[in-house]
């Protein structure tokens, strides 16, 4: 440490589900002169003498293994005001090394010495939602799957930390379908005594007063006294939770009477996704089963960078109800086992299958006899999906027997039968004493026909800030209700209000600022699609210009769900750099007339470019053809003075540009007399190989002429060749 500095460390353990296990003890100080522990806090040690540091040894007892992960921590203090923590290499932070080789962490299973059978009811409690779990919550499809699970021996496991998934575990993980796993637990035959199943949650998570928590009752004996069960969190790649090979068989040959594990997800080694949505991406060699961490990727939903514990998504449950048989247990039966051993009558076990998917039994007909005689009255529930035509669904209606108003042969038939109270409104005041309320409907009228007399709604008086003192804040009124979370079935709806004067004296205002409410959309009729995340998108159909691109999902849910209304494909459109066009040209026109009326001469053709090359396309080739043309062979008379002048004359208008400022000369042809030649035209193209052209016409023709001789002529000739 630098000089002049004080130093000391602090060492806390944590566990996987963030339990303070205490301090690590700071058993021994190697150099006594220079370094003491600290009276305030015995686990920390700092200096007992003011000079100059560079490091600090201690030595420190680890915590048993399995409690987690340890950090270390120094603080530098150069003055009262001014000092330094939780930089660089001042903390450091330690976990359990896995072990070498890759194995699971066993723990070995004891023969069970317990005497008759054991009768559990196994609740579980989920605890994922957007509250809890904010990062990247996915509002839409949270749900449980349907829990699968058994009672078995020690011969056989459904799953296990450090093994393997079989077909029916990668189906609960990936899928959330059960019927694999059902199939690979009933092939087990004596090495399993009860099959566990409880219904899927659709949304994951619910207040109790809304929707009460799945269970299930099974049985254990003493060779099959482990409990194992697993449920999909979807949507996901393939993460599961559960419990694997609970035993529920006590040193003591007796039978546990609770068990409660928070629960924290595994990854089924089966599909690499590292969040909720990611696209389907099959591992490429199966991995082991392990716990999800808070440091497995940035990504992750779960991802802690100080690496510390993820917060459970369920909490599990299992009471034991009743015992069977003559029992053995050494250590005597308590207050708790004897009362639990005093249990109702067994209520008739549902017999419905996971894979039939019903709507809720409809209330009671009336009774199909209106006197005292034995009648019949019925209920009705609608079978919505049946997942596997396999499995027959049972029966869609219910009878019991019954008799007319007033001639029941219970003692309670004029019993309402109740909900469960919901919460507690808040307050009716911020300030003061108030009124609060709850409420709770009837579940089932009375038998005889009689009026429900139990009440329905209950108030009760409340205080908040009774003094109203400098504490006390000031609230706005509450606002709209949001929508109902649910589109059809019970949801839940919220409003908020806001803190218009905080309390005076600086603390935290203590008024409700947030109102939760069940709320009831139209009974469901279809099972939500179940659908992959959104593939990437392809790659555009054009090379160049505007095209489209696409990009596809999958539906997850089976087929006999029926048929899914949400889109499995989208298309948009896209655009890469122009296309090169090349030079479009008109076609040649036809040849002109020979440039001479005798002897050796040329004719010329030419086309226009309509288009020019763009975005690299290739170029305008040649507008402009000549090629060599022989009229007639010159008469010698041509050779005559004035022939040659005339000749000569035409030599020099042809050279010339301009002929503006040219006298008019007339020509005279064999049989006529020509007009002089007209100025060229202006070129038709600033460059790249345009045409200009010039006219003689006849002036006077004479009787004697010959009709060719006194033909108007006319000339052209390439002009500004330079390329563009």
């Amino acid at each position: 440490m630098g000089e002049g500095f004080t130093s000391w460390s602090v060492v806390e353990p944590v566990d996987e589900q963030g339990r303070l296990h205490g301090a690590v003890a700071m058993q021994q100080i190697i150099d006594e002169d220079d370094t003491q522990f600290m009276t305030n806090c015995p686990p920390a040690v700092t200096e007992s003498t003011p000079r100059r540091r560079t490091s600090i040894h201690v030595f420190w007892t680890a915590p048993p293994s399995g409690s987690g992960c340890v950090t270390l921590k120094a603080s530098i203090v150069q003055k009262r005001t001014i000092y330094f923590q939780d930089e660089g290499s001042l903390t450091k932070h330690m976990c359990e090394r896995e072990s070498q080789y890759g194995d699971s962490t066993e723990r070995p299973l004891l023969d069970c010495c317990a005497c008759g059978t054991a009768k559990y009811r196994v609740t579980y409690y989920g605890n994922w939602s957007e509250k809890i779990h904010p990062k990247d919550y996915p509002r839409r499809a949270n749900h449980w799957s349907a829990i699968i699970g058994a009672s078995h021996s020690k011969n056989y496991v459904l799953w296990e930390y450090g093994g393997y998934s079989s077909d029916g575990v990668k189906q609960v993980a990936e899928l959330g379908s059960p019927v694999k796993m059902e199939e690979e637990i009933r092939q087990k035959g004596d090495e399993v005594l009860t099959v566990i199943k409880m219904k899927a949650q659709w949304p994951a998570w619910q207040p109790l007063s809304v929707r009460a928590a799945p269970s299930a009752e099974f049985s254990v004996d003493r060779t099959r006294h482990l409990m194992s069960f697993l449920t999909m969190l979807g949507p996901s790649p393939d993460w599961t939770v559960g419990l694997s090979a609970e035993d529920l068989c006590t040193k003591e040959c007796g039978w546990v009477q609770r068990v409660v594990q928070d629960l924290i997800p595994w990854d089924a080694g089966t599909d690499s996704g590292i969040s909720y949505e990611s696209p389907n991406k099959l591992t490429q060699a199966p991995e082991k089963i392990r716990p999800l961490t808070s440091l497995d990727h940035p990504q992750s939903p779960f991802y802690d960078p100080e690496g510390g514990a993820i917060v459970p998504v369920a909490r599990v449950v299992v009471e034991r109800i009743a015992r069977k048989g003559e029992q053995c247990n050494i250590v005597p039966d308590n207050v708790d086992d004897i009362v639990a051993d005093i249990a109702q009558e067994e209520k008739e076990e549902d017999d419905t299958p996971e894979t039939c998917i019903y709507s809720n039994w409809s209330p009671w007909s009336a009774c199909s006899s209106a006197t005292c005689e034995k009648g019949k009255r019925m209920r009705q529930r609608m079978l919505k999906a049946q997942l596997d035509l396999s499995v027959p669904c049972p029966h869609t209606q219910d009878f019991e027997p019954c008799m007319g108003p007033g001639c029941s042969d219970e003692a309670d038939a004029s019993t309402c039968m109740m909900s469960e109270w919901i919460t507690w409104s808040p307050c009716s005041v911020s300030c003061g004493q108030g009124v609060r309320s709850r409420e709770r409907y009837v579940k089932q009228f009375p038998d005889n026909g009689s009026a429900c007399s139990m009440p329905t709604e209950e108030t009760d008086s409340c205080v908040v800030n009774p003094e109203c003192n400098p504490s006390s804040c000031l609230v706005t009124e509450w606002g709209e209700w949001d929508a109902c979370s649910a589109t059809c079935g019970l949801g839940m709806k919220r409003r908020e209000r806001m803190v218009k004067m905080p309390p005076a004296d600086g603390s935290i205002c203590s008024a409700e600022v947030l109102e939760v409410e069940k709320c009831m959309m139209p009974e469901c009729h279809t099972i939500p699609c179940m659908l992959t995340p959104w593939s990437d998108w392809s790659d555009c159909s054009v090379t160049c210009g505007k095209g489209l691109r696409t990009r596809q999902r999958t539906l997850k849910s089976p087929v006999e769900l029926g048929e899914c209304t949400e889109d499995l494909e989208q298309v948009e459109k896209c655009m890469l750099p122009e296309c090169p066009t090349d030079c479009l040209l008109t076609d040649w026109t036809e040849w002109s007339d020979c440039n001479k009326s005798c002897g050796k001469g040329h004719m010329i053709r030419n086309r226009v470019v309509k288009l020019e090359p763009q975005f690299g396309g290739d170029p305008c080739p040649e507008t402009v053809q000549r090629k060599k043309c022989k009229v007639r062979k010159c008469s010698r008379g041509q050779g005559s003075p004035e022939e040659k002048k005339r000749r000569k004359e035409q030599r020099e208008k042809r050279r010339s540009k301009q002929g503006g400022g040219r006298e008019e000369v007339t020509t005279e042809h064999p049989g006529c007399k020509m007009r002089p030649w007209s100025s060229w035209t202006d070129c038709t193209k600033l460059c790249g190989n345009g045409i200009e052209e010039r006219l003689m016409t006849a002036k006077r023709r004479f009787r004697s002429a010959q009709l060719p001789s006194c033909k108007d002529r006319k000339e052209m000739r390439a002009c500004n060749v330079h390329p563009c």
